[in-house]
């Protein structure tokens, strides 16, 4: 039976199709740029796109379902065969789910000239190819631990289609009963897989400086406390977000999750961007879901939007690009730390959430706040897209 390496070896066509996390980080990262720029010539007024969407709600639908969706992907198809022991997605099946993904943003942005259904048909059937063919790795392989991983992307599919239903009635998806399921699902898949990966990532790199204090063993009887009780204020602000007992259990959730925070030796990582940006895009999840509940509770000094972009852009924006940046950089044979480039990136993804928040706060200087927040987004993407194609699209250097 060949190995991982000897299956991607085997493979003779383009670089870019010889591991799952090439092609969807690459488009990731473009597809994150390109969405904020046509979402700015949406709102100008300009009719760049002929889709069914309205500008707020297809904004969100594509970085959630799509951008998300690109980056779950790209994670799954290279960490399950280590996770299983199996071999990878490589060439022409790799090839033809990228295409699907690639159906699903088009089918998306043209909506206004497809049938409803054909438009949610093209967009889903991506991701429940690939939670169909990650199903089949992860029992083939007895991985039963990483059952949970694929019950949250059932439940995202789930929740794009719920997007899909609301958007094609005419109502406001983008504050709906989807999009707040799928961002739920999105924020459980980096509690859980975070949960792992930043101690035992910030470990490794602590030991091999020397340190002895190090973070507290993941997964212990606390940390699934605060999985429970995130899951618990999760599953309540989907189905009653503006009830008050909701937003005392998001605020706990936040206070437990900063306290879980704590255990990983975040104060220890300062000297190295790829390990401090795990713990501070972790940061934005119980401070997201403190706003969030603060905006229930006091709504008055707290608004749902900006406290759902912390969410969304610091959180999952800042969390996926810490993640490929460290896996590209891994998988491609280069040394796991950051430059000054990759460095400048993660910063102006923070400055892309501080500005989005402080928009909230000061409206007389809510549109150049916005503009600038935009800007940092696109810059930063960009960036990774500039920095990192090269590594995504070449072969990896001989040993």
């Amino acid at each position: 039976m060949r190995t991982t390496s000897e299956q991607m070896r085997a493979w003779t066509g383009p670089a870019v199709l010889s591991y799952g996390f090439r092609p969807f980080f690459l488009a990731a990262g473009l597809w994150a740029a390109a969405a904020m720029v046509a979402w700015i010539a949406m709102l100008s007024g300009q009719d760049v796109l002929p889709t069914a969407f309205d500008p707020v709600s297809w904004h969100a639908h594509e970085f959630l379902f799509g951008y998300l969706g690109a980056v779950v992907a790209g994670f799954m198809l290279t960490a399950v065969p280590n996770w299983t022991g199996r071999l990878p997605l490589v060439g022409w099946p790799l090839a033809g789910l990228f295409a699907l993904w690639l159906a699903g943003r088009l089918a998306v942005s043209i909506s206004e000239v497809l049938p409803a259904l054909v438009v949610a048909a093209a967009d889903l059937s991506f991701a429940v190819l690939l939670a169909l063919a990650m199903t089949r790795e992860i029992v083939a392989g007895r991985n039963w631990r990483n059952l949970t991983i694929l019950a949250l992307l059932a439940t995202f599919i789930l929740a794009n289609g719920l997007f899909h239903w609301e958007a094609a009635r005419g109502g406001n998806a983008a504050g709906g009963f989807g999009l707040r399921l799928g961002l739920a699902a999105g924020l459980m898949m980096i509690a859980v897989i975070g949960g792992r990966i930043i101690p035992s990532f910030t470990r490794n790199w602590l030991v091999k400086r020397g340190d002895t204090v190090l973070p507290a063993p993941p997964m212990q009887a606390f940390d699934k406390l605060t999985l429970l009780v995130l899951l618990g204020a999760l599953l309540a602000w989907v189905g009653w977000p503006l009830h008050v007992l909701t937003g005392g259990l998001l605020v706990a959730a936040g206070l437990l999750h900063l306290a879980r925070l704590t255990r990983w030796s975040w104060q220890r990582t300062a000297s190295e961007p790829l390990v401090w940006v795990l713990h501070l895009a972790y940061l934005f999840l119980p401070m997201g879901a403190v706003l969030q509940g603060l905006a229930t509770l006091r709504p008055e000094l707290v608004g749902t939007a900006p406290a759902q972009h912390v969410w969304m852009a610091g959180c999952i924006g800042l969390m996926t690009l810490a993640v490929m940046t460290r896996a590209t950089l891994g998988h491609t044979g280069r040394a796991l730390t950051a430059g000054s480039g990759t460095t400048a990136i993660y910063l102006l993804i923070v400055a892309a959430v501080l500005s989005r928040a402080l928009a909230g706060v000061w409206p007389a200087w809510a549109s150049m706040l916005h503009a600038l927040s935009a800007v940092f987004w696109i810059a930063a993407f960009g960036g990774f897209s500039l920095l990192y194609g090269g590594l995504l699209l070449r072969p990896k250097p001989a040993a």
